[in-house]
């Protein structure tokens, strides 16, 4: 060390260097049930429910759906619909709309499926927080209970949430792992000295043989970022030397939602039906659903097993089934063939909304 390093300020070994900002592995206790925590941040480890946790399907089980009439679109409401459509276009006159000649509407059957399954997972991880007395619920108070029987309050069924909670009698405090307990930590900028090498005169207090004007002609100046002390707070503990450990259960809710509707239609692009509503002649609802038997559409029938059947193998390995509703609704769609000025054109009518998609429309405006 040469002089210049000497007289950049004094150097006090018993401030640690910043440790890690997160317990190394080891460094916490085993709490019974919980001992898939190794340490480190990305810690989180998921918890399947136990088997009796989970509800277990009947075999051979199904479901009847009683009969459904198709709706049909009468020709004043597809000539409303088709009016209020080209309106909302700025380059469609609605002259052609109010004019055309109907030749057929055609009600189309288009079943949409659904099935929700609503699920609960629960992962947890490691937390602290600086200890300032606070009080610490832990294993002196009894054992902690395991992750799927901490209890929580339920949300409303089919919507998706996250609640946080302490797993109880799982609290301890220990040292800071980030200044070993001392409530500081050495600065990092001056590496604790207090004082850094002037950048302007390079440490020699002069700058062109003058008194050097940002250091005063004395070489080094006080360091800005830990304010010339040569030590910061410790940025974890906040200078209380002490962290008070305990595990977070994460509790996750979500709608599992899978919805499947028929390619049957060529001209008519299915991923519009994400956009309307459908009239949902039959919800079942239960802890698990069963498949739909003796519809009139195979298809639907086929899915509805194929749906189940994922959903349970999906997500029983990782989550409880809380409840499970499949339903089948009747998504209006109508198929209007029209004449105008002697030509023959068509759009559909589609959803309770009664939405238009067309692919060609007898006349446009034209910018002069």
């Amino acid at each position: 060390m040469d002089e210049k390093d000497e007289d950049l300020g004094v150097f006090d070994p018993n401030i640690p260097e910043e440790g890690p900002s997160a317990p190394p592995p080891g460094w916490l206790d085993d709490i019974h049930g919980y001992q898939g925590h190794k340490g480190g941040e990305d810690d989180n480890p998921l918890y399947p429910p136990p088997p009796a946790y989970n509800p277990q399907p009947e075999l051979n089980r199904n479901t009847l759906v009683p009969n459904v009439r198709v709706p049909t679109v009468s020709e004043d409401v597809a000539r409303e619909a088709l009016i209020k459509f080209v309106e909302s276009k700025w380059r469609y006159s609605s002259k052609p709309a109010r004019n055309l000649t109907f030749k057929e509407l055609k009600a189309i059957t288009v079943y949409r499926y659904r099935l929700e399954t609503y699920t609960e997972t629960r992962t947890s991880a490691w937390q602290f927080e600086p200890y300032n007395g606070q009080t610490v619920d832990g294993p002196q108070y009894g054992v902690s209970p395991p992750p799927w029987d901490v209890q929580v309050m339920f949300p409303q069924r089919y919507t998706d949430q996250v609640e946080k909670v302490r797993v109880p009698h799982s609290s301890f405090v220990k040292l800071c792992h980030k200044c070993n307990g001392c409530g500081n930590t050495r600065c990092t900028s001056c590496f604790g000295r207090g004082q850094k090498r002037c950048t302007f005169c390079h440490g020699h207090g002069r700058s062109r043989n003058k008194r050097c004007t940002s250091c005063h002609g004395r070489g080094r100046k006080r360091c800005f970022s830990c304010h010339g002390r040569g030590f910061k707070t410790c940025s974890v503990c906040h200078g209380s030397q002490n962290l008070l450990h305990f595990i977070l259960l994460t509790v996750t809710w979500k709608n599992n939602v899978e919805n499947f509707i028929p390619d049957r239609q060529p001209e008519f692009p299915d991923k519009n039906f994400g956009k309307v509503s459908g009239d949902p002649f039959f919800v079942d609802e239960n802890v698990l659903v069963y498949p739909i038997q003796g519809f009139p559409d195979q298809e639907i029938c086929d899915v509805s097993s194929k749906m189940i059947n994922d959903h349970l193998v999906r997500f029983t390995s990782t989550s409880r089934i809380l409840q499970q509703r499949q339903t089948i609704e009747l998504v209006p769609l109508t198929h209007a063939y029209y004449s105008y000025n002697g030509k023959d054109y068509s759009f559909f009518v589609y959803g309770m909304e009664n939405k238009v998609f067309m692919a060609k429309y007898p006349s446009a405006c034209t910018l002069l």
